[in-house]
Order: structure tokens, then C-alpha cells, then sequence
């Protein structure tokens, strides 16, 4: 009897692993993994619209930052922008926000940290996430997932790199290094 549970165990125990490994391709959201990897959101695909291309217009849109006042893209025309897709709970985001700092200080360049606040437990999360990082540039609250929609972000963190006219000329998912967005101001230029 003993060996015909641990039979039916182990027997469970692999079918899990099979679906575990099987499932999240048929899914809209992976969980994040212990190791840090990328994590991927629900993306809303019936309005049969593609994904955003590099050479493609950068969608304007309105957020509020998290100092409260009103920010738009269009607000940054004439500037390079890394318009970058992220959270506090992100091991990837967390990576890349001190190069993300450095790059600010240091190149001509406009950052707009676009937070996925719905993802957030808190807004002092946030607050406290922005104070430990000591992050200067602009931090925007996406609440309603409504700019996550329209740059159709599919993981954690995302960048686009949007040239003084508004075009997308590099889209990065997953975390960037300092020397990685030198690299892609420089080919913007």
C-alpha cells in the first residue's frame, strides 16, 4: 500500500512538472522566477493591433508623475527619450535603475520611468523604492495599464529609445546596462 502511494506521488509529481513546464506558453502571465528573469504580462490582443516596431511613431500619451504634476511624451520633443517599462517587485528593473541614473546624469537624454503602478502593493513602495535608488529623472504612474497597453509591454523591464522626433529606434526587453544605452544614443545621433 505504501508503494502504490509513492508510485502515485511521484506519478503526480512528474505530470505537474510536464504542465509546469508545458503551461505558461498557453498563458498570459508567467511568474516571476526566483533567479530574477523576466517577467511577462497579460497582453490584450483582440483588437488585432501589432506590436510596436523600431522605426514606428512612439504613441503619445498623459500620465502624472509620482510628484503629482501632468506629463506627456510630446512634452519631450526635440530630446532623446528612454521611455522605460517597470516595477518595484522587478528583480531585472531593480538591476538596471542604478545605470539608468548614471546614464541620466552623465548624456543628453531625457528618462521617463514609467512605473506599472496596478502591479504595485503600495504607493509608498514606490516612494520608498525611488528614495533607496536616490532616482532623479521623471517617474510616471501607468495606474490603469493604459500606456502598458498602448506600448504593447510584454515583459519587465522594457525600454524604447525614442529619437528628438518621436520615432522608436530601439526597443529593449529585459534589462539594459549603462554602456547599452550610450550605445543606443550614440545610433540614434
Amino acid at each position: 500500500m505504501k508503494k502504490a502511494i509513492v508510485i502515485v506521488v511521484i506519478i503526480g509529481m512528474l505530470g505537474w512538472a510536464i504542465y509546469d513546464f508545458v503551461a505558461p506558453e498557453s498563458q498570459d502571465q508567467t511568474d516571476a522566477e526566483p533567479n530574477g528573469a523576466m517577467i511577462t504580462s497579460p497582453t490584450d490582443d483582440s483588437d488585432n493591433h501589432s506590436s510596436l516596431q523600431e522605426g514606428d511613431m512612439a504613441p503619445d500619451f498623459e500620465l502624472e508623475t509620482l510628484d503629482g504634476e501632468a506629463a506627456t511624451l510630446s512634452d519631450y520633443r526635440g530630446t532623446p527619450v528612454m521611455l522605460n517599462f517597470w516595477a518595484t517587485w522587478c528583480g531585472p528593473c531593480r538591476a538596471e535603475m542604478p545605470d539608468m541614473e548614471k546614464f541620466y546624469q552623465n548624456e543628453d537624454v531625457e528618462i521617463l520611468a514609467v512605473n506599472l503602478t496596478s502591479t504595485e502593493s503600495s504607493m509608498s513602495d514606490v516612494e520608498e523604492f525611488v528614495t533607496e535608488y536616490e532616482l532623479t529623472f521623471p517617474i510616471l504612474l501607468d495606474e490603469k495599464k493604459e500606456v502598458e497597453s498602448a506600448y504593447r509591454v510584454s515583459g519587465y523591464p522594457t525600454s524604447y529609445m525614442i529619437n528628438e522626433t518621436g520615432e522608436i529606434t530601439h526597443i529593449s526587453v529585459g534589462p539594459m546596462n549603462h554602456e547599452q544605452m550610450v550605445q543606443e544614443l550614440k545610433e540614434m545621433e
